[in-house]
Order: structure tokens, then C-alpha cells, then sequence
């Protein structure tokens, strides 16, 4: 199975759209901060946002024998001293724990690493998604913070957890 990972091209907003915000209650919001609210965007109202995804350098999608499957995504959380968080999404169920998360996530850390002066590259998760929580520990990532009971989700707490990785220690791999 072939994954790569490239900035979304117009001809796939379409797909973009069937994958992200087509459904009332998709299956990969389960997963990715349930407790965020979420709501179904007809193609028209995701149209209007379109360049938010096409082309662009901190949003890249995720292809599986050039099929696109999920998303990538970078923002700032202090850009004047470099603190940048990652995200991820595969979006349809068929493809998770196949690897292909660990895989994207590989390369757009080190794209990330390779394209920007970083020292550190993070992700945020919370301890439901315990798939999430093994791909950073397979990649080497620390867990740098745990935020005990503060997410709320169907009348349960969660933690937050923080995992990242400095630039030595991801280039310190084989």
C-alpha cells in the first residue's frame, strides 16, 4: 500500500467535502476532539472556504494508492519562537489502524522539519483516542504534558495529552 502526502489540488475539493463535512455524524469525529462541536456543511457553504485547503502550504491531504483518505495540517501556537502543532485525520474507518497514520504522519514531520526552522514538532490528543497516543510513541515522541479530567465527552473526563518531538531527537532515528 502506497501513502503519500501532498498539498489538495481544486480537482479534489469535492472529495475533500464527501470526507470532511458531508455527513451529519461522521465516524472520524469520535475521534478526532468529539467534544468540539461539528456540523454537516453542504458542498455550497464548504465551496466558500475552498482555498482554505487548496494548495496550501499548513493543510496537505493524505492518498492511499492516490486515493485521498485524510488530511494533514499545521498552525502556530506561538509563531515568534517557532511553537507549531500538528494535526491528523483518516477520515474513513476502513483505513485505520493500518499504518497509514503512522506512515503520513512520518513524512509531514519531516517535511515539517525539513521546510521550517523547527526545534520541536508537537500534536494534542486526548486519552480516548488511544490509537493516536501509540502512533506518536512508534514515532519516538515524548509525552510532554497530560492535563488530567479536562475534557468532557458523553459525561466522562478525559485528559489531554501533549506529545512531541524535538528536531535532534527525530533526526537521532534510523
Amino acid at each position: 500500500m502506497q501513502v503519500t502526502i501532498r498539498p489538495v489540488v481544486e480537482e479534489e475539493i469535492k472529495r475533500l467535502w464527501e470526507l470532511s463535512a458531508k455527513d451529519d455524524v461522521p465516524e472520524w469525529k469520535k475521534w478526532d476532539a468529539p467534544y468540539d462541536p461539528y456540523e454537516a456543511q453542504t458542498l455550497e457553504v464548504f465551496l466558500e472556504k475552498k482555498d482554505q485547503f487548496i494548495n496550501q502550504e499548513d493543510y496537505w491531504g493524505i492518498y492511499v494508492e492516490n486515493e485521498l483518505v485524510g488530511s494533514l495540517c499545521y498552525y502556530w501556537e506561538h509563531e515568534a519562537s517557532l511553537w507549531l502543532e500538528m494535526g491528523i485525520i483518516i477520515y474513513d474507518p476502513k483505513h485505520w489502524s493500518s499504518g497509514i497514520g503512522t506512515e503520513a504522519i512520518r513524512m509531514w514531520v519531516t517535511h515539517l522539519f525539513n521546510e521550517l526552522p523547527l526545534v520541536r514538532v508537537g500534536y494534542t490528543t486526548w486519552s480516548g483516542n488511544e490509537r493516536m497516543i501509540r502512533v506518536g510513541e512508534k514515532l519516538g515522541m515524548t509525552m510532554e504534558a497530560r492535563l488530567r479530567k479536562c475534557r468532557l465527552y458523553n459525561g466522562v473526563f478525559y485528559d489531554s495529552i501533549r506529545m512531541g518531538i524535538l528536531r535532534e531527537e527525530w533526526e537521532g532515528q534510523s
